[in-house]
């Protein structure tokens, strides 16, 4: 299986993309400063099916490619270090609203925060681009089944998205106020993300098949 540095290595990466500003942490905040954190924990838990739905449809779709087609693990590998280096380009340069920034959001049923934080996540194509871009760099046939690899993988992204999210679900007006008046640490934050995801696009794009 996987080993612990590696695993620890691609929590670090998760840990790092679910603290980058996207739909599902403005849509989280939005919901929870708007309805409270009940409506906030239930939008939440749609996020997290949403991402169940990536991580399986990942998991099997790279299974079946890197045992049909072996050498496309290196076409997956490259366009993925692309793909790095493109959203830390974006990090570096992006000046654009806080996810903190104060947003109303009409009250909705608890089925209904649900399905739109499912769909949130479901139709954000950066989760499933993540998930193809960097599980290449962490998987590999030699250590036994593809598709446990993907799965072990997809649960720890999955466990580190809830963590970080409910914190800041639980925290969201607190966090909302502080950023809100504090651009320069939006602006630092927006720097580490670019720095870590451009030595993560490097160690990629050197990688060799294990």
């Amino acid at each position: 299986m996987i080993p612990t540095t590696d695993w620890l290595l691609f929590a670090g990466a998760a840990l790092v993309m679910v603290l980058t500003p996207g739909p599902n942490m403005v849509y989280l905040v939005a919901r929870t400063v708007s309805q409270g954190r009940g409506a906030g924990m239930m939008s939440l838990a749609g996020v997290i099916a949403g991402f169940g739905f990536h991580m399986l449809a990942t998991a099997f779709g790279l299974t079946a490619m890197l045992m049909a087609v072996p050498v496309a693990y290196d076409a997956v590998r490259l366009a993925g270090a692309a793909y790095l280096l493109w959203l830390a380009w974006q990090s570096f340069s992006s000046q654009g609203a806080s996810p903190f920034a104060s947003v109303s959001l009409p009250p909705q049923g608890r089925l209904r925060l649900f399905t739109a934080g499912f769909l949130t996540n479901l139709l954000n194509p950066k989760i499933a681009v993540f998930y193809l871009s960097i599980f290449p760099l962490f998987v590999s046939p030699e250590r036994g089944s593809v598709l446990a690899q993907c799965v072990l993988l997809g649960l720890t992204q999955i466990a580190v998205s809830f963590a970080v999210n409910t914190g800041i679900v639980c925290a969201a007006g607190e966090m909302s106020r502080f950023f809100r008046g504090r651009p320069r640490w939006m602006a630092l934050q927006r720097w580490l993300t670019g720095t870590v995801l451009a030595a993560l696009a490097l160690r990629m794009a050197v990688d060799e098949r294990r």
